[in-house]
């Protein structure tokens, strides 16, 4: 018997799936694609007779099963007809062989003739990091062939440090990932290998390691993080409920546009505007993000449709945006050479570029200074807003770290006090004003060398990281065949992937213990202590560790000091939490809270 399974979504169910899930600003104004309803499409439906036919002829996975461990207990009262996973057409042939045939892979998922472990990969999709969790707790390195690749998944730290460092010439970011991002991040440094890589790196690691830039990226995150406040003293007011993600998300980008950019897009004022290019970037970035699942993009983006279509709009919002910025600024920086005004030039990243560009040997052309500032925005928007989301998460359900938090915090306020002769000013939680410009006094104690004193906020950021990293995979091409530390052979044109979710949760990484939130475990006598980069990769290690680690850390200490010190903070009842499926783990519904001033 022939039977017409769907193994594959269509382009309208992916995009629309992501978009409808979107818990920043609506990233795709009903506008651009009038043609359908964002709100109303729901595809993810999976026919019950599908299921019924593969029990039937004795295959040896069950689709029902893996669906109902995909949605039952997380989804209580949920409507168990959306948000399931739809299979794109594809003849197989169900016959009494079919669920007889024998398996090749004994240390990972079950592989089929002709589409590999797909089939199992699909149906976990949505919660892929935990599917390879279960796996690599097992075998630490596992195998997963696929139609036209085969990936593997590490998690053992030797392995990990062989791939990032020793052999790190073999593991590039490679052809096919610069292929799916080069729409958006061009050839920045995210995006490139070799030479390239090598000069722009040397170049912003320079850049990073400024005082100027530091010291202005410490008055941003001041900025915006008591903007935030304001918000949510308002809310906390009213006793209304707010999506703590959508505003870190929105706090992230501003604050990021202001540093990389130097301009104000303002998607954190209180009426919380829709932004086109805040709407155009994220819409961008969820659709390369498809690409990765989508064999069939580059026919579409061929074709110009679907998805690629509306890539193609939001690339342009991004580009226009971003190409008059540049314009803009570089008539400013020429406008002060003229005028000896050199000490009033901006500090943020593009002003810095474009002062180097304009020595000849710099090769920085406007495409070049726009890939440099794209790429900064998209690695330190999204991730810092989804740690800092996680971290509050963390925090509110774990009583006893947000009462110790709240302690360290109270006490560095009144020791910042004595030092720098200052009088803490009384302030009544009921009062908005008194109660803003005590959060505006206690800000102003904070910079980057004090915050540096807060050794516990440090271990909950980071502990924060270990279990719930905003990069949870990361992978890599192979150039050569190799062989991995612990005797895995791995084949050229092959993929291998880090992951930091799932190393987080290993035992044999981090003790019985791996599971459980424990800040505690990053201190020693109080201090806190590094664990190596290979076993803790939130940052990457080896030759690209993440240069903007200080700086993020820098904001999320800025952010989540406030934070915890003036606000207490309760999960909407039955706001269900779940991560998305993208490559930033960002929450699926958003973190919906409420809030409480604290004296």
């Amino acid at each position: 018997m022939i039977c017409y399974t769907r193994f594959h979504p269509t382009d309208e169910e992916l995009i629309m799936y992501y978009l409808r899930n979107q818990t920043t600003s609506k990233p795709c104004p009903v506008s651009i694609i009038p043609e359908v309803d964002i709100y109303k499409f729901d595809p993810w439906q999976l026919p019950g007779p599908i299921s019924q036919l593969l029990n039937d002829n004795n295959t040896t996975f069950n689709l029902t099963h893996d669906f109902n461990n995909i949605m039952g207990n997380n989804n209580a009262g949920h409507d168990h007809n959306v948000d399931r996973l739809q299979l794109g057409e594809m003849p197989h042939q169900y016959n009494t062989d079919f669920g007889k045939w024998n398996q090749k892979n004994t240390k990972g998922p079950k592989t089929w003739p002709l589409v590999g472990a797909a089939i199992e990969q699909l149906v976990n999709f949505d919660r892929m990091h935990d599917w390879l969790v279960k796996y690599l707790s097992k075998f630490k390195t596992v195998v997963v062939p696929m139609p036209f690749t085969t990936y593997t998944y590490i998690a053992d730290p030797a392995n990990v440090e062989h791939v990032l460092k020793t052999n790190f010439a073999n593991y590039p970011k490679g052809e096919t990932y610069h292929s799916y991002m080069e729409v958006l991040l061009g050839d920045g440094i995210f995006n490139v290998d070799g030479e390239l890589w090598r000069k722009q790196r040397k170049t912003a690691s320079f850049e990073f390691a400024s005082k100027n830039l530091r010291d202005f990226s410490t008055k941003v995150f001041r900025e915006y993080s008591l903007k935030l406040c304001g918000i949510l003293s308002q809310a906390s007011r009213q006793n209304r409920e707010v999506d703590m993600q959508e505003l870190l998300m929105r706090m992230t980008l501003d604050s990021i546009c202001k540093v990389g950019f130097g301009v104000e897009i303002g998607t954190l004022a209180a009426d919380l505007p829709e932004n086109q290019f805040a709407q155009a970037f994220d819409t961008a970035n969820i659709i390369v993000t498809i690409r990765f699942i989508d064999p069939l993009w580059r026919i579409k983006r061929f074709l110009n449709l679907g998805s690629e279509a509306l890539l193609e709009k939001s690339i342009k919002m991004i580009d226009d945006f971003t190409y008059s910025v540049i314009r803009k600024r570089k008539a400013e920086v020429a406008e002060f050479h003229e005028t000896s005004r050199d000490n009033k030039i901006k500090h943020d990243i593009l002003t810095r570029f474009i002062e180097l560009s304009e020595d000849p040997e710099s090769n920085l052309n406007d495409k070049s200074l726009r890939d440099v500032i794209l790429n900064f925005v998209i690695a330190g928007r999204d991730t810092t807003a989804t740690t800092l989301t996680w971290a509050v998460y963390m925090v509110m359900t774990h009583p006893h770290v947000a009462e110790k938090l709240y302690s360290e915090l109270k006490t560095f306020e009144e020791d910042r006090a004595k030092a720098e002769a200052v009088s803490l000013l009384q302030y009544d939680t009921d009062d908005i004003e008194s109660f803003n410009q005590r959060t505006n006094q206690f800000a102003g104690l904070l910079n980057y060398d004090s915050l540096g004193k807060l050794h516990y906020l440090h271990a909950v950021i980071t502990e924060t990281l270990r279990l719930y990293p905003a990069v949870p995979q990361d992978p890599k091409g192979i150039l050569e065949d190799d062989v991995l530390p612990d005797g895995t052979k791995v084949k050229a044109g092959g993929m291998v992937t880090y992951v930091p979710y799932s190393m987080g949760r290993m035992e044999y990484n981090w003790g019985p213990d791996a599971a459980s939130f424990k800040p505690e475990r990053w201190l020693k006598e109080g201090f806190f202590q590094n664990a190596s980069p290979f076993k803790f990769t939130a940052f990457q290690a080896g030759p690209r560790i993440c240069l903007g680690k200080d700086s993020a850390y820098l904001q999320m200490k800025m952010a989540l000091a406030i934070l915890c010190r003036f606000f207490k903070f309760s999960l909407v009842p039955n706001h269900l939490v779940q991560y998305r499926m993208m490559t930033i783990l960002s929450m699926a519904h958003g973190l919906k809270l409420t809030i409480e001033r604290r004296s």
